[in-house]
């Protein structure tokens, strides 16, 4: 059996945005999941084949990608860009959630290439790692003609996901509720665009059609890139309870509007962080941590939950097992510093600043992935393999 120590860590994030530090500074890992969580001095005593010293960093649980429009492969189209994904790891993000393959040249847009494509994807994913990320692939774009028995074979088929609604030619509330309803039925996670237009072919969509439409996600309510208005966010925030997703690629202003509103109404637990690249904004490879870093200096909301939000918040509702620190759980972690000249004294205080931290560890099911990052800044402590 292969064991993982990690030792020395100074701060632990839980991805629970309820309780969002562990009073702990140790974790053991077995065969790519967490087995105990407790003090260095208890956990070395299992005598483990491995040891990572944390040094004082902060160890968080891998960073969730919740809005990407991957294709096949690691390579986008859109930018013409090979090793996007990739890149994400080095700033920290281990899972990344597919909200459609709508920018692949030629996409079938009949019902039978689309739940083609959408099973293909789903597969193609499952075996396909690159850098080591696990992608959820496969995120059917809803096209007129679909069936409920489409659903049920691509359910069957390994497809988890109903990328953003608005995108394909089922735009209007009436067409989708059907098709919600039968994603819904064969366990799927539905997505909504929510705001202005993002590419040619789509649509401008308000509280009242997500309402109406009846997803899990209102994704990007800060834009993707446009936003919808302030009395459309609260909307969605005081009369629903979606999840609702803020994005890098949308718009500043509407980020600090929807977080404010999510801390009057106490319900930062549906709020999760993507990137919605690749986009016409480009590839951000540190996208989820400048999200972090910016509801954390440009808001109330503390680092460590902003950290939650981007792991265990969008874990629950894509019904991940992983984004939290939590034994049985796959141990995807990453360890985290200021960033050398920073202000901030530690990981949580540089992002306090509005500093992205260093990431000097990406850990996925166990494995380390990366050791030191090509993207961010170089963290002041940095955990090292012993």
């Amino acid at each position: 059996m292969s064991t993982t120590l990690i030792k020395n860590i100074g701060t632990l994030i839980s991805g629970d945005i309820q309780n969002p530090i562990l009073q702990a500074d140790a974790i053991l890992i077995s065969d790519g999941k967490i087995q105990k969580i407790g003090n260095t001095a208890e956990l070395e005593s299992f005598g483990a084949n491995q040891v990572v010293d944390a040094l004082g960093s902060t160890i968080i649980p891998g960073l969730i990608d919740s809005h990407c429009h991957v294709v096949l492969g690691d390579f986008t189209p859109r930018k013409n860009q090979i090793g996007f994904i990739d890149s994400e790891v080095h700033g920290g993000v281990t899972t990344v959630i597919s909200a459609g393959e709508v920018h692949l040249p030629g996409r079938p847009k009949d019902p039978a290439g689309t739940k083609a494509l959408a099973i293909l994807a789903a597969k193609s994913f499952a075996s396909f790692r690159p850098g080591g990320a696990k992608v959820v692939g496969g995120a059917v774009i809803l096209e007129k003609g679909l069936t409920e028995k489409d659903f049920e074979e691509m359910s069957k088929e390994g497809v988890k996901i109903v990328g953003e609604i608005g995108l394909g030619s089922v735009k209007s509330p009436e067409d989708a509720a059907p098709m919600v309803q039968w994603a819904k039925k064969y366990g799927m996670t539905v997505l909504m665009h929510t705001g202005g237009t993002s590419i040619p072919g789509s649509d401008t969509v308000t509280a009242d059609q997500v309402i109406a439409a009846d997803p899990h996600v209102a994704c990007h309510v800060n834009g993707g890139p446009t936003s919808v208005s302030v009395a459309e966010i609260e909307k969605l925030v005081k009369n629903t309870a979606y999840t609702l997703e803020i994005v890098h690629c949308g718009n500043p202003k509407a980020t600090v509007d929807a977080l404010n509103l999510g801390m009057q109404q106490g319900c930062l637990d549906r709020f999760i962080i993507g990137n919605d690249a690749p986009s016409g904004t480009g590839v951000v490879p540190l996208g989820i941590l400048r999200v972090v870093c910016m509801a954390a200096s440009l808001t109330d909301v503390q680092p460590e939950q902003a950290l939650c939000m981007a792991t265990g918040n969008t874990a629950k509702v894509f019904k991940l097992d992983r984004g939290f620190v939590r034994e049985g759980l796959a141990a995807d972690l990453v360890s985290i510093d200021a960033p050398m000249g920073s202000v901030g004294k530690n990981a949580l205080d540089a992002i306090r600043a509005g500093d992205v931290p260093g990431v000097s560890m990406v850990m996925i099911d166990g494995k380390i992935q990366v050791s030191v990052s090509r993207n961010t800044p170089p963290a002041v402590r940095k955990a090292k393999l012993l």
